[in-house]
């Protein structure tokens, strides 16, 4: 249930059991089986960093004054647990180029994602190029009870957490509602693309064929 394309993978026990297999491999004179282990730890925060590279490019480069909708908080479903969760180091990238974040998260409370991207990381977990290059003005932030409410007026909507509900949402509503080109970032593989598409978004879905407008687009690193 863990193998499936995504913007990342976060928890509290993922990173911290690779990074203790990494030390026991150093420990033990496996350098090459360490650095193995390692580009793990590397390639899951290339793939965050990716995604928000692809936010930024798609939006003609630059996020700075739009509202973005982040759908999810929570590092998985049915749980309102973020520790190490993808969707900090995506919301801190999006804040570094001055976005207006609008978050929902069904089970996350509004203190728990403030404290989460309030709070300074560590170097090592997190790397630099993860993290906004001043400090982050949570006025760029809100926390919102709905989807509905997060997506209005957005130039953008991001998916951070597969939660069931996220299938579920009136996405023409959304659309409707939505500051034009509407962008569907999908983090977790939640939406029907075709569907989404023949409303009119702009849709990039890890894994999945790129949009003809985002073919015509830089290639991210």
């Amino acid at each position: 249930k863990f193998l499936n394309a995504s913007v990342g993978f976060g928890g509290s026990c993922f990173q911290k059991d690779i990074l203790n297999l990494v030390y026991i491999c150093e420990c033990n004179g496996l350098p090459e089986v360490a650095h193995y282990w390692k580009q793990v730890i590397i390639m899951n925060d290339y793939q965050k960093n990716r995604f928000v590279n692809r936010v930024v490019s798609s939006m003609f480069n630059t996020v700075a004054n739009k509202k973005i909708a982040i759908l999810g908080f929570a590092f998985k479903k049915d749980t309102g647990d973020t520790r190490e969760t993808p969707a900090i180091d995506v919301c801190n990238g999006l804040l570094g180029d001055k976005a207006q974040l609008s978050i929902y998260d069904p089970q996350v409370s509004e203190a728990q994602i403030q404290k989460d991207l309030s709070m300074q990381k560590f170097d090592w977990d997190h790397p630099a190029h993860l993290q906004p290059s001043g400090p982050i003005d949570l006025k760029q932030v809100s926390v919102v009870r709905d989807a509905y409410t997060a997506t209005k007026d957005a130039h953008a909507v991001c998916i951070l957490t597969e939660w069931d509900e996220f299938k579920n949402l009136d996405y023409q509503k959304i659309y409707d509602n939505m500051q034009k080109p509407a962008f569907i970032f999908d983090g977790r593989n939640v939406i029907d693309v075709a569907k989404v598409r023949k409303m009119g978004f702009i849709v990039y879905s890890i894994g999945k064929q790129l949009d003809e407008f985002l073919k015509d687009m830089p290639a991210v690193a």
